[in-house]
């Protein structure tokens, strides 16, 4: 890896193992069912976070010739699979994706503040092209316009549909085009179209590479589930509305 930081990685390595404690744990803790149940919800994604090193530090995870899997891309691509056929398959997964607290969905997404992370990186010389600034700043506003934006829903019994729905989509916007420019701007791999410097060469190692394999898939995953809960909710407020009630009235901001 070019440009290595003993010092950056130390610390990008307790930041973003700590972020991904609070998110499982809290994600956890939220889900509907037993303790049983939810240990071992826990204990897969753990498992799931362990997998994601053990590949990083064997290699698995950076492209070269002899390592044509696309093993990142399976890492960020299984869970959403997983989680989304359980939602459709399963009443008992969608009654509980459903009943997260969607303050608490929000809530999460303000610990994407510390995309400031990419922005160092840059600074350092470990990252280059547009990817920092895109994923950075994208993730900067998502988590600080996240922390009003829950405070709101949880203080107020309105829903504030459109507000929700449109930092919902620029959160997960955001996360889409982070990794169209990641996946085009790694070195060597025939799937770069973005040619600057070291692109993101460093995601492909620990501790970054925790980015694409873990955070960004729960990330995805809670912005989904948000989406899921406006649309339950727009439906269940269209069949509420008394004859002649305006689109308006039913949609409070």
């Amino acid at each position: 890896m070019s440009h290595p930081n003993p010092i950056l990685d130390l610390i990008f390595s307790i930041v973003l193992m700590a972020v991904i404690a609070v998110d499982l744990v809290a994600l956890t803790q939220a889900l509907s069912g037993s303790f049983a149940r939810r240990l071992a919800i826990g204990a897969v994604g753990g498992g799931w976070v362990g997998l994601a090193m053990y590949l990083a530090v064997i290699g698995r995870l950076a492209f070269s010739p002899a390592n044509p899997a696309p093993w990142m891309g399976i890492l960020l691509v299984t869970p959403l699979l997983a989680v989304g056929v359980l939602a459709v398959t399963s009443e008992t997964v969608r009654a509980a994706l459903l009943g997260i607290p969607l303050q608490l969905l929000i809530g999460l997404n303000t610990m994407r503040i510390l995309g400031v992370i990419f922005l160092l990186d840059f600074v350092a010389g470990r990252l280059s092209g547009p990817f920092p600034f895109f994923a950075g700043l994208g993730d900067m506003i998502t988590g600080a316009l996240a922390i009003p934006l829950a405070l709101r829903i949880a203080r107020s019994e309105e829903p504030l549909t459109r507000t929700v729905a449109v930092w919902d989509a620029f959160g997960m916007l955001d996360l889409i085009v982070a990794v169209g420019l990641g996946i085009t701007s790694v070195p060597g791999s025939p799937l770069q179209l973005i040619h600057a410097g070291v692109g993101t060469q460093a995601i492909q190692y620990l501790p970054l590479s925790l980015v694409p394999t873990v955070l960004v898939p729960f990330y995805l995953l809670t912005h989904a589930i948000a989406a899921a809960q406006l649309q339950v909710r727009s439906r269940s407020a269209r069949r509420t509305m008394p004859v002649g009630a305006t689109q308006k009235a039913a949609w409070p901001r």
